[in-house]
């Protein structure tokens, strides 16, 4: 049995190359080249068929996976934030999750350390946003030039934090460790900032901040719209929005409920029905010629 330091470095490569291999196994299977990915909530519910959705949480909480063990059902939950980066991060993190099936693993108890699939998770988001190959399709050989202006090219084209673009810099062999360790300290909203493309981290910022729905449960919400099952306000309430906003929205893009109609049966296709009413003879009566007796 090793001890904890030689465990410790052949987990984490194992988990590395675990978690590059899936995710570039992913991207094969889905057809998505090296190039960046765009919208992952919708990436994730169109090639897993699992809902996603994106809520208000508690401080500290940023995503999560839930699977139903009797009906085999998963659910992914992001929070809403202002760190876009930090939610396309989660996303993909969660993903992770799904693809290796982590609920079937051993239960590891609850540390101070984080568990191998979570390594593995992490791993695996970072691989699937930038790829190595997508990386060095990019720069080529800019072995000589790579500072700051790079880094935010990096980080602005896939969309990740510095520290991840940091980190598959260092793996595609442009920096070495002590840069990669200096530019942790980098924030995007910095790079943003400097290199003139806060407009559209703004923008970002704006769309990674709002709540959203599952695809799949809006698409049945609004069906029951139309057949007058389900109101305005359900679907206000999944998306988090104000009702007249939601009417609005729903009538400029032309969805309305038809006219409710109520199809009354023709009595002439009603079943025959026989009733009896010789044996209710006998107790009338039988009533009617009892004596009478002293009242109560």
């Amino acid at each position: 049995m090793s001890d904890g330091g030689e465990d410790g470095p052949g987990k984490s490569a194992s988990a590395e190359s675990e978690a590059m291999a899936k995710a570039e196994q992913f991207r094969h299977d889905q057809h998505l080249g090296t190039q960046p990915l765009a919208d992952l909530v919708a990436l994730i519910e169109q090639t897993t068929g699992i809902d996603v959705a994106v809520l208000d949480v508690g401080p500290g909480e940023h995503g999560l996976t839930m699977r139903d063990p009797a009906r085999g059902a998963v659910f992914i939950a992001v929070a809403r934030t202002a760190h876009p980066m930090r939610q396309r991060s989660t996303l993909a993190h969660e993903l992770a999750h799904v693809l290796f099936e982590d609920w079937n693993g051993p239960e590891v108890p609850a540390t101070d350390t984080r568990s191998p699939q979570e390594i593995r998770a992490d791993a695996f988001a970072r691989h699937l946003l930038v790829p190595l190959d997508g990386l060095r399709e990019l720069l080529g050989n800019r072995l000589a030039v790579v500072g700051h202006a790079t880094l935010s090219q990096v980080v602005q084209r896939f969309v990740v934090s510095p520290s991840i673009a940091a980190i598959a810099l260092h793996q595609a062999g442009y920096i070495g460790e002590g840069t990669k360790d200096a530019w942790f300290s980098l924030t995007t909203p910095m790079l943003a900032a400097r290199f003139g493309w806060a407009d559209q981290y703004e923008a970002l910022r704006n769309e990674s901040n709002q709540r959203r729905a599952p695809q799949r449960l809006l698409t049945r919400a609004i069906d029951g719209y139309l057949n007058h099952v389900v109101s305005a306000q359900t679907i206000a309430t999944l998306r988090g929005r104000d009702v007249r906003a939601i009417e609005t929205e729903l009538t400029d893009a032309g969805i309305e409920p038809g006219p409710l109609s109520i199809a009354w049966a023709d009595p002439a296709g009603l079943p025959a029905v026989s009733v009896y009413l010789d044996d209710l003879d006998d107790p009338m009566d039988a009533a009617q010629s009892a004596p009478e007796g002293p009242a109560e």
